[in-house]
């Protein structure tokens, strides 16, 4: 009797469609834990980056310093990709706009609100799939089970 209610024996005795549904749903589980995973990691190393670029900042150094630093560097993180793309903006406006305040400061605040922008899409990488699949993965689960409790009536009803 345990026999027949092993789960590896109701897998191979479901129908097709079944196993189908169970193997899609597996498949999907098994890749958002390594996308929720990779983004915890990922997200961990962002904060670290974050505070440790904040203290650098406040720290008193001279702003040109900070960017020499950076710009010497292979890879940059989120806020220090805004900082450079801020400070840039801002060195090449001092040059070419005689002083006008204004137009320096809305080039800096548009340079840097790009740079946040992309820096935003690259925090916010795999969450849509997260999210269709949180929330498709019940009906799909739930067709699943409905075709197979119509099998299991369409077996009964051949019984004799």
């Amino acid at each position: 009797m345990s026999d027949q209610l092993s789960v590896i024996h109701l897998v191979s005795e479901a129908s097709l469609v079944v196993q189908l549904v169970m193997l899609s749903l597996v498949l999907a589980s098994v890749t958002s834990w390594v996308m929720i995973f990779q983004r915890s990691f990922f997200l961990r190393r962002v904060e670290r980056d974050l505070n440790d670029f904040e203290d650098h900042f406040w720290s008193g150094i001279d702003l040109r310093e900070l960017h020499d630093e950076l710009e010497a560097e292979a890879t940059l993180t989120g806020i220090e990709n805004v900082f450079v793309s801020g400070f840039k903006e801002y060195s090449r406006l001092s040059e070419t706009t005689r002083n006008e305040p204004d137009a320096i400061m809305q080039g800096v605040q548009r340079a840097m609100r790009i740079a946040l922008t992309r820096e935003g899409e690259r925090l916010e990488t795999h969450l849509a799939f997260l999210a269709t699949v949180g929330s498709t993965s019940p009906y799909v689960g739930l067709f699943g089970t409905v075709w197979g409790i119509m099998n299991s009536f369409r077996s009964l009803a051949n019984m004799k």
